[in-house]
């Protein structure tokens, strides 16, 4: 299995043989996954340096920075897809960065945990102290997670902005995927496809409820 949740779903929604670009790539872990896979045409933006120096000795490209100064240096429609895999939450403009994600490619694939879930919820009435979960890992003084948001601020987030969501799917903590209704509630993880409609950027589309 791949080593993260969403990584099978991601690899589901790339074409063959396609130019990605993984925002906030990490390791190259991803993007070493979707070579072998999908023999992609992967390149990497990260702006931690360890994480560059992995990615550099697996032979894939990275720009070490901020994600939107790596978006820059490309033109509209580079890419066949970018994903944001597991980082939107800790981006300081993630709507900028969504903007820009859709400029330089027809699809973005976003994934991110859910602070809706029942655990998180149940342990900051109780304990009355920022929870910390298997995918939600970190103390709050040493977390790189700036935002906090559920499945239904991410709905509300695309309607109001007229994303249009071609497709999404949500994941229990055991990997197993479930149906919309009630993921706000039970869902650890949701993975999002975002495109753009009929050539013309961001548009509205039918989020579904959850």
């Amino acid at each position: 299995m791949p080593a993260r949740i969403d990584y099978e779903y991601i690899a589901a929604h790339v074409p063959e043989g396609a130019k990605v670009l993984d925002l906030g790539c990490g390791d190259g872990t991803l993007l070493e996954f979707l070579i072998q896979r999908k023999h992609v045409d992967g390149r990497g933006v990260d702006i931690d340096e360890a994480a560059v120096r992995q990615c550099v000795s697996k032979g894939i490209p990275v720009y070490h920075g901020d994600m939107l100064e790596g978006m820059a240096m490309f033109a509209d429609g580079t890419f066949d897809c970018t994903i944001l895999s597991q980082t939107l939450q800790q981006t300081l403009q993630p709507e900028r960065v969504l903007e820009q994600m859709l400029r330089v490619s027809r699809k973005a694939i976003v994934s991110f945990p859910n602070w809706g879930h029942w655990r998180v919820r149940l342990q900051l009435l109780l304990k009355g102290r920022v929870p910390v979960t298997p995918w939600l890992p970190y103390q709050w003084y040493e977390t790189p997670n700036v935002r906090q948001l559920t499945i239904k601020d991410f709905l509300r987030f695309s309607a109001d902005r007229n994303l249009h969501i071609a497709d999404c799917t949500y994941f229990l903590p055991s990997y197993k995927k479930i149906p919309a209704l009630g993921a706000n509630l039970l869902a650890s993880t949701a993975v999002f496809v975002i495109e753009k409609h009929h050539g013309r950027g961001i548009t509205r589309g039918s989020a579904r409820q959850a």
